[in-house]
């Protein structure tokens, strides 16, 4: 969606996802939130390079991950050292970045905070669950909301594993996103988009379900 000069574009990444001693092969979505010379990237997921040319040499603003795990923050430092751009991470996921990087990031992610690309204001959610740090942005102006791994097509994230846990993932869904408005387009961290109005129906399915 474009919003006078911004736009959302999306560059796809593919590496290993590792935790709790396990590792698999995923594919993720990197998102770019900006215009013609400036832009933000929401999770430097595997691939600076790859990164890099979706950039295509626009002015970064900000390295902003939505949680620590490692298949979402696995090119931020390189993406740093080659943009300059700083990177901002929720504190609660910290000892996510640290077993990952043996530098820290640069900012703190709160809950309210926002970012800012032209007249496009990203406002963080935090919406802990799927890792305590866990955190969306939410664009009205773009009509847009990016989730990371807390909402995905079909439902919420993996609660399964260490960290997470279900019945909260729950709670900043139902409270933090299913409140957004119905036609919010949803910008996961993975796969395909869908958008509130979707998915805001499953919740008891969800519910019932379980982790």
């Amino acid at each position: 969606m474009v919003t006078g000069g911004v736009r959302i574009d999306r560059v796809v990444t593919s590496g290993e996802f590792r935790l709790d001693g396990g590792s698999w092969t995923v594919d993720n979505n990197v998102w770019l939130v900006g215009d013609d010379t400036g832009v933000i990237v929401i999770d430097a997921a595997h691939n600076a390079e790859a990164i890099l040319a979706g950039i295509g040499g626009r002015q970064v603003a900000a390295i902003v991950c939505t949680h620590g795990h490692n298949d979402h923050i696995n090119a931020a430092v390189e993406l740093r050292e080659a943009t300059g751009a700083p990177i901002w991470l929720h504190p609660g996921d910290r000892m996510l970045w640290d077993a990952e990087h043996s530098v820290p990031p640069d900012h703190d992610i709160v809950d309210g905070g926002r970012f800012e690309i032209e007249d496009v204001v990203l406002q963080v959610l935090h919406t802990p669950g799927h890792s305590p740090g866990s955190v969306c942005l939410f664009a009205p102006q773009l009509n847009a909301v990016f989730t990371g791994d807390t909402l995905f097509a079909g439902g919420p994230g993996a609660t399964g594993r260490s960290y997470s846990d279900f019945y909260t993932i729950v709670d900043s869904i139902r409270y933090r996103l299913l409140t957004l408005p119905t036609e919010t387009v949803v910008h996961t961290g993975h796969g395909d988009t869908t958008t509130i109005g979707s998915e805001r129906p499953d919740l008891p399915t969800w519910i019932e379900r379980g982790h």
